[in-house]
């Protein structure tokens, strides 16, 4: 890092916003350029204490229990994702006119002058996937790249680490984008919306807003998905540089300056000659894994973002080939007694639900937990044809019940009231017995998992476990 940037940071009085997997390497980062740090913490467990402790033996003050007041003299706030913009820290910090960034922000900032290109993801489900299939992709072509952001390698290790990118693939959330004003990537892509951290952003549209920051000041290709009309819209809207195109991908057949599907097969229309007469062909179909129809579509925006970086058509084919999705993603656990069961725990909205439930059928599905302010009528009335039985686990497991009698008043459902360690056990039981030979138990339960487990791993885990457990007893 170049004395200059070290310079500029010397004294500079900031205030971190959160411990965490953001905060307490953004403190450090800051402290070791010279930065005057004070981290403020709402908390003050045992957990919190340990790593204030650490941090205040590097010589980093930290204040817990206290995140709401402004530390005085301070000259910028960088905050970690999940701290909402109505928090009264962020309030004082707009009277006293103190900037706030996200991590996001800070690492753009402190980029070198020869940095790595970003190509970046946003949407309310698939960024994940997306993201390590087009790192794949980008390592098929012989380029050296991470997957970054919310997953992998941290952005400020990416940006500030030893190693030498050519190009970083970069996931993006909403809260991420929200305190992240100056970042222009190469090329971005927004995979869907819908109703998603609505207690956080405050309105559907401010989440939307947020969402199309990734396209600000893009300089080669704006990607959206043409099967969602609202991403094409936050295209319309951003600002971008002279020349950046605007790239759609759909499940359909493509027109030009689009990616879709001809018969099995992957073809490009935008990143070719001639994009009203010729087609490039990238993938078949059987080379994403799995084949669901959302996962056509992350490969489709994935190859869309590689193919605007330049990659050929063969590294597109050979990343997708290579490519193994993350645990608890549309996974098959196994099969019992002539019944696929699939583990979608990441499946935490009716967005990512609905999408798990139109790749099967018929199924059980298991469904529930903590509903964070969601709604379950159209859900279940556009997948109710497809529901063999549904059982129904966690907090607000009333609501789907309430949206199925509506909706699906036929299909036979198991509410199970209980939340021991146990009761997932119990419904992969209860699926099991509604449940005949060729149809398909899935856990997608459109809903968190923290009222009953640490997080959707746990889930997933939980159920594969009584899975097996079930296997074994047949």
């Amino acid at each position: 890092m170049g004395s200059r940037q070290v310079s500029t940071w010397q004294g500079k009085k900031v205030t971190v916003a959160g411990l965490g997997v953001s905060g307490i390497p953004a403190a450090r980062v800051l402290h070791g350029l010279g930065a005057v740090v004070t981290v403020v913490n709402d908390g003050d467990d045992e957990r919190s204490r340990t790593q204030a402790a650490e941090l205040e033996a590097e010589g980093i003050t930290v204040r817990l229990g206290d995140g709401a007041s402004l530390p005085a003299g301070t000259e910028l706030i960088v905050t970690t994702p999940g701290w909402k913009p109505a928090k009264p820290l962020f309030l004082a910090a707009a009277e006293a006119g103190v900037p706030v960034w996200g991590d996001v922000e800070l690492a753009w900032r402190l980029r070198g002058p020869d940095a790595a290109p970003w190509l970046a993801v946003t949407g309310t489900n698939g960024k994940t996937t997306t993201v390590r299939m087009l790192a794949s992709i980008l390592e098929a072509a012989g380029l050296r790249t991470a997957a970054v952001g919310n997953i992998g390698v941290s952005l400020l290790d990416a940006v500030l680490g030893d190693t030498t990118y050519d190009v970083l693939a970069v996931e993006l959330s909403s809260y991420q984008l929200h305190w992240a004003p100056s970042l222009r990537a190469h090329s971005a892509a927004v995979l869907n919306l819908a109703p998603d951290h609505l207690d956080w952003h405050g309105s559907m549209e401010a989440y939307a807003a947020d969402k199309g920051r990734i396209y600000e000041g893009n300089t080669v290709a704006c990607v959206y998905n043409a099967d969602d009309k609202a991403t094409e819209d936050l295209v319309r809207e951003a600002d971008v540089e002279e020349g950046c195109r605007a790239i759609g991908f759909t499940l359909g057949t493509p027109g030009p300056s689009q990616l879709g599907v001809v018969d099995g097969i992957l073809v490009d229309r935008a990143f070719v000659d001639n994009r009203h007469k010729q087609a490039q062909e990238l993938a078949e179909v059987a080379d994403v894994r799995p084949p669901a129809p959302h996962n056509i579509a992350n490969a489709l925006a994935a190859a869309a973002l590689a193919r605007a970086f330049g990659v050929p058509p063969a590294a597109v084919r050979d990343g997708l080939r290579a490519f193994r999705p993350d645990p608890h993603r549309i996974e098959h656990v196994q099969d019992v007694a002539g019944v696929a069961y699939i583990d979608d725990s990441k499946a935490t909205n009716t967005h990512a639900a609905e999408a798990s439930l139109a790749a099967y059928d018929p199924i059980v599905w298991i469904a529930g937990g903590l509903a964070k302010g969601a709604t379950f009528d159209e859900l279940v009335e556009r997948s109710a044809k497809r529901l063999r039985g549904v059982v129904l686990i966690g907090a607000d497991r009333a609501l789907i019940a309430e949206a199925l009698a509506r909706h699906a008043p036929e299909v036979p459902v198991v509410d199970l009231d209980r939340t021991d360690t146990g009761a997932m056990s119990a419904a992969v039981r209860e699926a099991a017995g509604l449940a005949r030979p060729g149809d398909t138990v899935l856990l997608a339960p459109a809903c968190a998992s923290m009222d009953m487990f640490a997080n959707y791993n746990k889930r997933g885990e939980a159920f594969a476990d009584a899975v097996r457990a079930l296997a074994e007893r047949a």
